[in-house]
């Protein structure tokens, strides 16, 4: 950007004028003007984004939205456009009206309860009922019809039983937590979970989302534009959160050599190469298509802990959301240090769970002596 004549220092004016003229330029990546436009305070950079993003997808659309949301912490809102005419109802504004959801929170395992609930013209209820999993997808979808005092009490077993709350929502986060869902099951699944879209038309009647702006980032703005407090992994929901081992297995392996080495090195030199470690696994676990799933996990806990009245936590785990969708330099943020170790500190605690559990083949010299000594001992 630089070397094609953009000065991120010069007046708002002069630097929107160059990135429109860079723009129309087929050589400068789109993602990059994205990027710029976030970093200028102008009302004309979040007018441009909104311009952007009409015809964005993918990354390019992600780089507009974190660029508008940086925009958004400063105060600076792209324009609202005005309505020529009333708009005509649609189908998601005539579900909005009587649709309803219940979500739990995430278990340890990426899994989660989510329920959507229509009342039927003739009394009671139809509720969309699903299973959520990182890992797997939807694990399973049924759809039938309930009256208010069986999901009540569905509803009351559930908790009694699992200790957990489920958690008033908005209908149309639970709808796309259920389709998102839907869309990363494997093929070979989702025989198993039916036939999820038909089941869904049951209750909603528009098309399936693609993409959701989380609430957390209007409900918690304030909170959001801080930098998350590690009291925040002090939350059981942190604790019993662990990452895939063989994404955290290359970093545990990289500090057992560490240790391993034959290279004697003082304590801070140590700390220094411990430290090295942690930092390029927060590089590489909490960037592109990993960390957006992290991310999206933060979202769904900041959005469970402010429903259950937690709203110091919730702010800082919206936080933690917020830093990973603006790409902030994670590695030196407190929180993601304590994270990362906290992840790596799992593994390795299996490791030993899994080394005393397993019979040893290699026997110490004095195991050697006590075991010949009471072999002798038998033989007098």
């Amino acid at each position: 950007m630089v070397a094609a004549g953009f000065d991120p220092a010069a007046p708002a004016p002069n630097a929107l004028a160059k990135l429109r003229e860079l723009r129309a330029a087929s050589d400068i990546p789109s993602t990059a003007i994205a990027r710029a436009l976030g970093n200028i305070a102008d009302d004309g950079a979040a007018a441009m984004l909104a311009e952007m993003e009409g015809a964005a997808a993918g990354p390019l659309r992600r780089e507009i939205r974190r660029s508008l949301f940086k925009l958004h912490q400063r105060g600076i809102e792209p324009p609202i456009e005005p309505r020529v005419s009333a708009p005509r109802p649609t189908a998601v504004a005539a579900d909005a009206s009587n649709l309803s959801a219940l979500l739990s929170p995430i278990d340890g395992e990426g899994a989660r309860i989510v329920w959507i609930t229509k009342p039927r013209p003739q009394g009671g209820m139809m509720r969309l009922w699903g299973i959520t999993s990182e890992d797997e997808g939807l694990v399973g979808a049924i759809a039938g019809n309930i009256t208010r005092r069986e999901l009540r009490q569905e509803r009351e077993e559930i908790e009694r039983r699992s200790g957990m709350r489920l958690v008033e929502a908005d209908w149309r986060l639970a709808d796309f937590l259920l389709c998102d869902a839907y869309r990363h099951t494997p093929e070979a699944r989702r025989g198993k979970v039916g036939n999820f879209l038909a089941l869904r038309a049951e209750l909603i009647t528009s098309p399936p989302p693609t993409d959701f702006q989380h609430p957390i980032y209007s409900e918690l703005a304030a909170e959001a534009s801080r930098d998350p407090s590690p009291d925040l992994l002090k939350e059981p929901a942190l604790l019993e959160w662990k990452l895939a081992a063989t994404l955290v297995a290359p970093y545990v392996e990289e500090l057992n050599r560490a240790n391993e080495s034959t290279i004697v090195l003082n304590q801070m030199q140590q700390q220094d190469r411990v430290a090295q470690i942690v930092e390029r696994a927060i590089t590489d676990l909490l960037s592109a298509e990993g960390g957006a799933r992290i991310r999206r996990r933060f979202e769904d806990l900041a959005y469970y802990l402010n429903k259950n009245g937690r709203r110091e936590a919730a702010g800082w785990a919206a936080a933690a959301a917020a830093r990973i969708l603006e790409g902030a330099e994670l590695k030196r943020v407190p929180f993601f240090i304590g994270f990362i170790r906290m992840q790596l500190g799992h593994v390795v605690a299996e490791e030993q769970q899994r080394a005393r559990e397993e019979p040893r083949l290699i026997v110490t010299p004095a195991e050697a002596m006590r075991t010949s000594e009471a072999a002798r001992q038998r033989r007098r």
